[in-house]
């Protein structure tokens, strides 16, 4: 009996290469993939880098809008603006700038509050840069929304920053602004009196998203550096900048409810939580969600309820 060995049947590599063509073409996925937004406005610098960002500017804002949004909030001890209110087509033209020295900057913004000393808008601004000889009149506050940038000093060195960044501008600072994509920010400025810092020059500092991470902060809870006593309520906090009557940082809190007696002229900037602010003084009670803006005004007193733990870049106003 012999035996024959089964072979298997060679597959003719004309058909094949004829074959695969169709069928590449004819697949389609059987779903669809849905991406589901962040809960957080927060955003990395490094995450949002392009490769050639000169290449793909942003579009300059529309007019403002004949119907702006209000400012939410009627008390004069809290002034509460989604961000919307900030939002580009309610940003006023400023036209373009006066001196630069590349690209065509043009400046939009919008203010929210002035009480003399203390006050906060919206900038936007398009590409280009600019010499800033001149010392600077305040000290600025400001959180990037969007773009990218740099500020220089005046011995050259060069300080980057991107969306989630917070950058201070101290009051006396000279060098240079470079808007390399579109930036739009937020912005607190404080106008104290005299130029604080020590040392020969005054810098710029900008610290990074990343860093702003819960286990970067330490545990306030003893001894808030918002309001004094969050009445056994975890809080965590870190305050990057404190010279003269100026103080800027993060700070988070887990849920719950507190009571402030006299709190601290603060600005600041929800990016994760809810928690709604009450001033006691007029009764009215705001919901703050992940892009809104707030102003507290000096001696304020009523309740803080964090319903979802929260955080938030602040500057406090001596």
């Amino acid at each position: 009996m012999v035996l024959f060995a089964h072979r298997r049947p060679k597959l003719n590599t004309m058909v094949v290469a004829a074959i695969l063509p169709l069928m590449a073409s004819s697949f389609t996925p059987s779903h669809k993939v849905t991406l589901r937004p962040p809960s957080s406005i927060s955003f990395s610098y490094l995450d949002t880098l392009s490769p050639s960002p000169l290449s793909t500017p942003s579009s300059p804002p529309s007019p403002p809008s004949t119907s702006t949004i209000p400012i939410t909030t009627t008390s004069s001890n809290l002034i509460h603006a989604p961000l919307t209110y900030f939002s580009l087509p309610n940003l006023a033209s400023k036209g373009p700038r006066a001196t630069f020295d590349w690209g065509t900057p043009q400046d939009w913004s919008r203010k929210l509050c002035d009480d003399g000393t203390f006050r906060a808008g919206s900038w936007y601004c398009s590409q280009g840069g600019w010499p800033s000889p001149n010392g600077k009149a305040v000290t600025e506050v400001f959180y990037v929304l969007d773009g990218h940038g740099m500020l220089g000093d005046s011995d050259g060195a060069k300080h980057y920053f991107g969306p989630g960044d917070v950058v201070i501008i101290p009051k006396g600072h000279t060098g240079r602004w470079d808007v390399n994509m579109p930036i739009h920010k937020l912005w607190a400025v404080n106008a104290h009196e005299r130029v604080e810092e020590s040392g020969p020059l005054v810098r710029v500092s900008v610290h990074h998203s990343m860093n702003f991470a819960r286990h970067c902060l330490r545990d306030t809870s003893g001894e808030d550096v918002l309001y004094g006593t969050t009445g056994g309520v975890a809080s965590a906090s870190n305050t990057f900048y404190d010279v003269g009557p100026t103080k800027v940082g993060v700070w988070t809190c887990e849920p719950g409810s507190f009571y402030v007696a006299s709190g601290a002229r603060q600005w600041f900037h929800v990016v994760e939580g809810v928690v709604f602010i009450t001033d006691a003084m007029e009764g009215v009670s705001e919901r703050c969600v992940p892009g809104d803006t707030v102003v507290l005004s000096a001696g304020w007193s009523g309740y803080v309820d964090v319903i979802e733990p929260v955080k938030k870049i602040f500057t406090v106003a001596e």
